[in-house]
This record gives C-alpha cells, structure tokens and sequence, in this order.
C-alpha cells in the first residue's frame, strides 16, 4: 500500500466516515474491540497499537505520505488521562512521521484549545497542537465546534432533547455553531492535497452561532413538533454537581460520569467567522437546516 493516508483514532465517527472515502488508509485504533468498529476493503490496512508507541507508529506509516490524527476525549479516565491521549499521542505521531518522512499530519482539535486555557481540556488540547505545529512535519491542525453527523451521538443527543416532555439544559445561552460532518470529512481529504508552506491551524465552524435554546427549537422544528418547555440551569450548579461527582469517584476508584472540564468544553461559546478557512480548504459549508435534516431525521429513526 503506497501513497497511503495513516488515521488515528479511526473508529469514531469522524474516522468510520472519512475511511468510506476513496484512497488507501491505514486505520489505526488502540484495541480489537475498536478495530469491530471500523469497516473494511482492500484499502484499508487495520492496525492495533498504543498511540503513543513512536515504534509502533513508525511501523505502522509503511507506505504513508500523511497522517490524520482523530484521538481526542473531553473526559478522562483512571486509564486514559488528557495527556496521555492528547499530548503522548502527539508527541509519538511528530517523532514517527519525521523518521517515516511523511509530507503532512492533519489534526482535529477544539475550538478554544489553547495552552493557556484554564479548562484541563483545552489546554491539553492546546499543547498537544502546540507540538504538532513546532515538530519537523508540516501540520494543519483544524479546530472545530460541535459536530453533527447522522448516527452520531451529539445528533441522538439534540433529537432527544427536541422531543423531550420538558428540556433541562445548563446555561441555554452558550452559544454553538455546529458544523456538518460531512464538511469535516471533505475539509480533511483537500487539506490533504493544500499547499501548505509551513505549519498553521485554522479555526473552521458552520455558518450559523445560535444559542442552545435556538437549536433546541430549531431542532423541534424540523423534526415536526412543538418546542419543549426549556429549562435553563446555571453552569455553576453543573460544575458543582461535576465535582462532587469527581470526588464520589475518586473514592470509590470509578470514573465520573460528567466532570468540570467536560462541562467547561461543552459550554464554550462557539462564534466565529468561518469564511477564510472554509476558502482555504475549498468546502461549500452545509447550512444549518440542511445539517438538521440530514443529521435528526436519520437520528430519530
């Protein structure tokens, strides 16, 4: 397999989606419970491996021109900590792609990531860009909002909340900007192909920023039916909530199901201009009612 793309983290939903693309791929996922998850060709070479083993990556890019790098959590675990998915993996992935030669790593981040940032996320995230940017390869590192695509679960989780008797959500003004998956998918195949003269990152979103109480009645709408009563809890309740969670875990060895940081990533304010990155990697943004169409009605279904 030659003028192969290497994917890691390949069994989300983003992975799954862009290894149904033509090219040739090799899919690499941390476990054989993952590797179930992906789908199968004769261009796709299946790989199980540890994302931060250098050796193994080096290994694995046989045949590589690029890499796109999918890993990336909002919630740690006693097994999986930020570092260790967000930056060890970037790190492993500089050090392989130089020894391997590769032209390019593409990376998918978060918008708000930032070294600086005071969520433990994002500043994990922030780093690991920070390595990717500053490594011998050249890398694009695209950073992204909400992602909505159909069978995913931020789809399930909007459908939901659209057909709910009574909707309760954590500050309901937080501003999202949902892109389509689809967009994401055809951003990563041309940032394949750009020129790219040095490393750089963008920032790339749908066309619309609208409230989460807006896309909850905006979700409503398409799917046929009346807009839930919305109650609006503050985020202070949610991060009190988070930590005592965090300690219960803590104390009894369990992972929490809903931490601080986790709700600090889901609440940032999404409202950016996407124009200029949406140029730069030629993709046709899907509109909002467009990608709640695709995305809702196949997730209520």
């Amino acid at each position: 397999m030659s003028n192969a793309v290497l994917v890691t983290g390949a069994n989300g939903h983003l992975g799954q989606r862009l290894l149904r693309q033509p090219g040739q791929w090799v899919a690499v996922v941390r476990s054989q419970r993952a590797l179930a998850a992906l789908p199968a060709g004769p261009n796709i070479r299946h790989c199980v491996l540890d994302y931060a083993d250098r050796a193994a990556l080096r290994a694995a890019m046989h045949g590589c021109t690029a890499a796109i790098n999918l890993v990336g959590i909002i919630k740690q675990s006693h097994t999986n900590s930020f570092e260790q998915a967000h930056q060890h993996t970037a790190s492993a992935l500089v050090d392989a792609a130089a020894e391997a030669g590769l032209q390019r790593i593409l990376q998918l981040s978060i918008i708000g990531a930032t070294a600086r940032a005071n969520n433990a996320c994002l500043a994990s995230k922030g780093r690991a860009d920070d390595l990717l940017m500053c490594g011998a390869t050249k890398a694009l590192v695209l950073r992204l909002p909400m992602v909505l695509g159909e069978g995913d679960y931020a789809s399930h989780a909007l459908v939901k909340r659209a057909r709910a008797k009574l909707a309760i959500t954590f500050r309901a003004a937080s501003l999202e900007q949902p892109i389509y998956a689809g967009d994401v998918v055809q951003a990563l195949l041309n940032a394949l192909s750009i020129a790219l003269p040095g490393s750089e990152a963008l920032d790339l979103a749908g066309p619309t920023s609208l409230s989460r109480r807006a896309l909850t009645e905006r979700a409503a709408t398409v799917l046929g039916r009346t807009t839930p009563p919305i109650i609006s809890l503050p985020m202070a309740l949610g991060m009190s909530m988070a930590g005592v969670m965090e300690l219960a875990a803590n104390l009894t060895g369990g992972t929490a199901p809903v931490t601080r940081a986790m709700l600090g990533v889901l609440d940032h304010d999404d409202a950016i201009d996407p124009a200029a990155a949406s140029v730069r990697l030629g993709v046709q943004l899907t509109s909002l009612q467009q990608t709640l169409v695709h995305c809702l009605l196949d997730a209520q279904h």
